[in-house]
């Protein structure tokens, strides 16, 4: 099937896929490397899969420039898994751990971690509507903080962090889901980086965790062995039966990011598609309204709202019979989003751009 014959596909997770990653896996659907079963069918013991876990753990590490004391771990839950396996493991009872609440995720987080110990809101930009991030100084920490946590880009809301945020020597964590291996960060400067896979790294039903081998000594040894990040380090993500067919994707999906040119250049093609619709945003005369102060904006999730509810139904109904799939807006704030993410080809923001300016002239 050609990109013609298929949707713009500006879904939020699962999100759209390179379509060269589609046509791989199908050709290799039944018959995994001439092993003569299906990859889905493998022992998770095997050497096959135990070497395709092993590569793609550091193709992720290579393109995201991080040492080789950094280990990738496999895991499950999605992010919001991660929202309470952190501070399970790295909340000592002595300690506070620390949260930059930007957005509805970042909140959600927050009061995963209040269940298993102390917690402190560094930041918050929840009174203004979302609309920014705050900005953070050491004397907005606790001075027995495990860690800061922060959210490196609110899919929800549709903003950004522009930089890492300098945090002192207090263990830096993010929530790179919806940002990971969308533009270059120095990601040396966090103890830890988790993502769910089904924005820029593959289909849902894996997610990495990557945390510095220092950090991880601290971790708990009092919790269950399952929710441990010290037990799928020592059985290199293979303690229990891992997501194997979802692993094989996102390895697909990280060679064709290498074959892209890697990171830098997906970094200017994401700016360049982002362009493409805030620019009609802005020059709409108010049809349609930015949501994020423009400083902050998302190059992953552009958000915007219309006049009126009823204007924002027919704008999504008339997309999607043209064709797209996916604007409406977050079910708790509504609106519209597009989310553009690596996969997300540069003609479908020139298509959706075409088609706003269109609408816009029928109804405004």
């Amino acid at each position: 099937m050609t990109q013609q014959k298929r949707k713009f596909n500006f879904n939020p997770g699962p999100a759209a896929m390179p379509l060269e990653v589609l046509e791989q896996a199908q050709a290799q659907f039944v018959d995994y490397q001439g092993s003569g079963i299906a990859l889905m069918e493998m022992s998770h013991r095997s050497r096959l899969v135990e070497d395709l876990t092993e590569e793609t753990q550091q193709l992720l590490l290579d393109l995201l420039e991080l040492p080789s004391d950094y280990q990738v771990l496999f895991m499950g839950g999605g992010a919001s898994a991660q929202f309470a396996l952190l501070p399970a493991n790295f909340v000592q009872p002595h300690q506070t751990a620390n949260y930059v609440l930007t957005g509805s995720f970042a909140e959600k987080a927050f009061k995963e971690a209040a269940y298993l110990g102390r917690t402190h809101a560094a930041a918050s930009s929840k009174a203004q509507g979302w609309r920014h991030i705050p900005a953070i100084a050491a004397d907005d920490l606790t001075p027995d903080a495990a860690y800061v946590h922060i959210t490196l880009n609110n899919t929800i809301e549709g903003s950004r962090y522009l930089e890492v945020p300098e945090v002192g020597d207090v263990p830096l964590v993010a929530d790179a889901t919806s940002e990971i291996l969308s533009r270059r960060l120095d990601m040396k400067r966090f103890s830890m980086i988790y993502a769910g896979a089904q924005k820029n790294l593959g289909p849902a039903g894996v997610t990495v965790a990557i945390l510095r081998s220092e950090w991880l000594e601290n971790a708990s040894q009092a919790i269950p062995e399952i929710w441990r990040y010290s037990t799928f380090a020592a059985n290199r993500s293979l303690y229990n039966t891992p997501p194997v067919h979802s692993i094989y994707m996102m390895n697909l999906v990280l060679k064709w990011t290498q074959q892209l040119g890697s990171v830098d250049q997906l970094e200017k093609q994401n700016a360049h598609k982002a362009k493409l619709l805030y620019d009609v945003i802005d020059a709409s005369e108010d049809f349609y309204r930015g949501i994020i102060d423009t400083e902050y904006r998302s190059h992953m999730n552009v958000t915007w709202r219309m006049k009126s509810e009823d204007l924002e139904k027919r704008f999504i109904q008339d997309a999607a019979n043209n064709g797209f799939e996916g604007l409406a807006g977050h079910r708790s704030v509504g609106g519209l989003r597009a989310s553009a993410y690596n996969a997300v080809p540069v003609e479908a923001c020139q298509a959706l751009a075409e088609f706003m300016i269109d609408f816009a002239r029928k109804n405004g």
